[in-house]
């Protein structure tokens, strides 16, 4: 690919780059004659310049050898080892599945039993009874009279529990001692020999059961393999192609070669009819099998028609009476259907896969997001994309036995599970151009051989000449903001036209109606639904005046619904999943054929969703329902990206560095442990706009609704130092412009089209658009960041730092000047961090639910 700028402008603008307008003029005699006088003149004060130097240098020297000691005597203070119990951490793992929010909270005994890895609670009958082949975590929770809460927490290994069983019991003690904010020890119990504390807490009454749960550890075990045979023909449309037939002497055809896999065991039987060329494909189409899935373990055994082997036969099932050609002549192989498995809304999509006229399958069509189903007649194959979601997996093994059974098909016929990466060489024989059994032809000579290289190598040539990029976007200008006024406009036209916005919330496994006085306010580890209703207007043509009362009640009657389902960052799927089974159904049942579902993410809400809120939109961090027992300062940051309609009041982590002069923030630092009192400051940067200043003071009312907070206005440069920067882990230095926020880009690089594009993100771009597998460029004004993902492929990033290259090429033939960076995730710079607003950990991966199979 030709990565030049004059390039791959031609080929966006079809103009090549203007030369730069900073570009240096040319040098000037007179003037370099003017600079050696003047050095002339100026060579008599050399002695005084040098004694200046010395100066400096001896007060430098001094300055380092202070600053030295200083570092010194702080290394030693911070040298001090600390008590056991001041590094205690809450654990970083998300325990809400197996340790509820009452754990530890009541007085009593809890039990957990150890299985597949993970502790599952037991029932209060069977406590004191343990399994000699497994391990319990136990819990004793103690309550005084004063509400003080005292823990004791022991994890109990059986005589014969397997070391996977052991080490996940004092893993998952010590995790909970850190999650309850203990500070008793997690004590070792072994079978036959507890401890005189154990015994009282089941009042000296266990007892011992023989066996267990199974080993969370996979065992080891011999590779089963199905037997199967396949007659090999060469179509006029394919390279080779394997007929699935029974295992059996009658399936013999003397014309034909067949291929018996049984595994380590891989037999060519070549009919006395049959070709040289098709004899020749079956062996090599077998010393593939064996090369690429049976690690070169195989043995193949070639067999010609009447020298067959005794074990070849009991393979077969016996000696056949007669070996008699029964293909039809014009057999020809079924053409095989590609399905493409899709999830719609609430049901299952099974399109097929158009491939044009007269057009093969190529490995092309297969997208590692996507999972497809080949239907070849006689074998139905699933594959799964690297990068497809397990639900669509599940869905598409159940869809595919389904599939199978659909239709009338032969008896050998079955469904074989293909993974990306991991195809078998049949499955590959069903592609033109995939792995390809090369064809043998013994009429040519060596010459002909020669130049049948020749024009192989010009065919490369000749694509790589065809390699096709897009970079077009990195040419374009950036998008220029929203004015004020066109966001007002559209939030007041969005808003004439809703007649109703009713609010839900998950609490528990159901949605909620939320309260009045919290719409406005969501949290990052919850999931919300608002079902709004729209009056549509509707176009009629003209009627009689007897008509007229008829159809103004049929306008009347005119509307639509829309349901926004809004799904925290750090909120699991279970919401989506619980809303689509119980809450959609009933709004369908409710307005059938007016409903349109639209599922959204934090902060890649839609500007008609946005202005509902009326830039009151304020993300917490965390559950709605979370109390923590000690309450911390929060610090919330108002930000509008490109638009006002984008206005977000977001949580961020309470640090003085992450204030900026160009921005307001809202401080709520309580004074007791029940929240009850506090203050609320409102930061104004002295560079921030004023009618953000305005905003930030209503939005520190809906943070403070019953006005238990005192609320106190501080403008960049009059802040306390008792609550104030207390609060925010001390004064400290921090940003005072925000020059970023006239330059910021962000561009997605991917070949996901079978070509390498670079597109552009909105200007209100997140986080969370920053996916594993993709390469991203974030242009900051100052600096041009390539951010690679950790499943991203090798080629695209690489070709995105080619494209980074061209566009800082771009910018310079502009006079704009770029440095490049790198970075991947989890090592972000700060400088990368502050383009995106509410910059926090990534997000993990979905959970996986048993009972859904995902």
């Amino acid at each position: 690919i030709d990565f030049s700028l004059q390039h791959q402008l031609r080929l966006a603008t079809g103009a090549p780059p203007s030369p730069s307008q900073g570009q240096q003029p040319s040098k000037d005699p007179l003037a370099r004659k003017m600079r050696l006088r003047k050095v002339k003149d100026t060579a008599g004060d050399s002695d005084k310049v040098l004694k200046g130097m010395t100066g400096v240098t001896e007060e430098k020297n001094k300055r380092l050898k202070e600053w030295t000691k200083e570092q010194e005597e702080g290394d030693r203070q911070e040298a001090k080892p600390r008590r056991w119990d001041e590094g205690l951490e809450r654990p970083q793992l998300d325990y809400s599945d197996f340790f509820t929010e009452d754990t530890g909270q009541t007085a009593g005994i809890t039990v957990w039993q150890i299985e597949n890895f993970l502790p599952t609670q037991v029932e209060e009958a069977q406590h004191g009874k343990f399994y000699d082949a497994d391990c319990y975590i136990i819990l004793k929770t103690a309550c005084d009279d004063q509400g003080n809460t005292d823990w004791m927490i022991f994890y109990w290994i059986g005589a014969d529990a397997s070391l996977d069983k052991k080490a996940c019991a004092a893993i998952h003690s010590v995790n909970l001692r850190n999650l309850l904010g203990a500070e008793c020890r997690t004590i070792r119990e072994e079978q036959a020999d507890e401890s005189e504390e154990f015994l009282e807490v089941f009042d000296h009454n266990i007892s011992y059961i023989e066996g267990g749960s199974a080993s969370g550890f996979f065992t080891v075990e011999d590779t089963q393999y199905t037997v199967r045979m396949y007659r090999v023909s060469i179509p006029k449309t394919y390279n080779i192609h394997l007929e699935p037939v029974p295992v059996s002497p009658a399936a013999l055809d003397p014309r034909y070669s067949f291929l018996l896999d049984a595994g380590l065991r891989i037999f060519i039987w070549a009919g006395h009819r049959s070709t040289l060329n098709t004899r020749t494909k079956a062996r090599l189409m077998a010393e593939k099998i064996n090369k690429n899935e049976r690690k070169n373990e195989a043995e193949i055994s070639v067999i010609r028609q009447g020298q067959e082997t005794k074990a070849y036969w009991e393979l077969l099932g016996g000696l056949p009476d007669e070996i008699m050609p029964h293909v039809p002549d014009d057999f020809s192989p079924p053409k095989p259907r590609l399905y493409q498995v899709c999830l719609g809304m609430g049901y299952l999509e099974l399109p097929q896969v158009e491939l044009g006229a007269g057009q093969r399958l190529r490995k092309v069509v297969l997208n590692t997001r996507n999972v497809y189903i080949l239907d070849c007649y006689s074998d139905v194959f699933v594959w799964l994309g690297r990068k497809s979601t397990r639900l669509v997996r599940a869905a598409a093994l159940k869809l595919s036995q389904e599939l199978c059974n659909m239709l009338p098909r032969p008896d050998v016929a079955m469904v074989t599970r293909v993974q990306e990466g991991t195809e078998s060489q049949v499955f590959k024989s069903k592609f033109t151009g995939w792995d390809d059994i090369v064809p043998v032809d013994y009429s040519k000579t060596a010459d002909e051989v020669h130049k049948g290289g020749l024009e192989i190598k010009r065919d490369e040539e000749q694509a790589k000449k065809e390699a096709k990029t897009d970079l077009s976007a990195l040419f374009m200008p950036r998008q220029p903001p929203m004015s004020a006024g066109e966001a007002e406009q559209l939030m007041e036209e969005w808003n004439e036209d809703l007649d109703g916005m009713e609010s839900f919330v998950l609490e528990g496994k159901k949605f909620v109606r939320l309260p009045e006085e919290e719409i406005g306010h969501f949290y990052s580890g919850d999931s919300y639904v608002f079902l709004c209703r729209y009056w549509v207007p509707v176009e009629t043509p003209e009627q009689e005046e007897g008509q007229e009362e008829e159809v103004q009640e049929q306008q009347e009657e005119d509307f639509q619904c829309v349901v926004y389902f809004w799904q925290g960052r750090e909120a699991s799927n279970m919401g989506w999943l619980t809303f689509t089974f119980s809450l959609q159904k009933k709004f369908e049942s409710l307005f059938p054929g007016k409903l349109e579902v639209v599922r959204t993410h934090q902060q890649q809400e839609n500007l008609k969703f946005l202005a509902h809120f009326k830039k009151k939109f304020i993300i917490h961090q965390g559950h709605r329902k979370d109390k923590p027992a000690e309450p911390q300062p929060s610090l919330f940051q108002i930000r509008a990206n490109g638009s006002p309609l984008c206005t977000r009041c977001i949580q961020i982590p309470a640090e003085g560095k992450l204030l900026n002069s160009e921005f307001c923030y809202i401080l709520k630092v309580p004074f007791d442990n029940d929240e009850t009192n506090g203050i609320v400051y409102v930061w104004i940067g002295r560079c921030s706009e004023p009618d953000e200043a305005k905003l930030v003071e209503d939005v520190s009312n809906d943070i403070n609704p019953n006005g238990s907070y005192s609320v106190q206005i501080l403008n960049e440069g009059e802040e306390p130092e008792n609550f104030f920067w207390v609060a925010l882990g001390g004064r400290t230095e921090y940003d005072e412009d925000a020059d970023f926020m006239r330059h910021t880009r962000l561009f997605r690089c991917s070949n996901e089209k079978g070509f390498f594009t670079v597109s552009e993100k909105c200007t209100d771009f997140c986080q969370d658009d920053l996916a594993d597998d993709d390469v991203m460029l974030l242009d900051t004004g100052a600096e041009v960041f390539v951010w690679v993902g950790p499943t991203a492929s090798q080629i695209e990033a690489k070709l995105a730092i080619k494209s980074a290259q061209v566009y800082i090429q771009h910018l310079r033939s502009k006079g704009i000047q770029r440095k490049l960076r790198l970075t991947v995730k989890n090592k972000e710079p700060y400088k990368f961090t502050c383009c995106f607003h509410g910059w926090g950990r990534h997000r993990q991966q979905a959970k996986q639910f048993k009972g859904l199979g995902w």
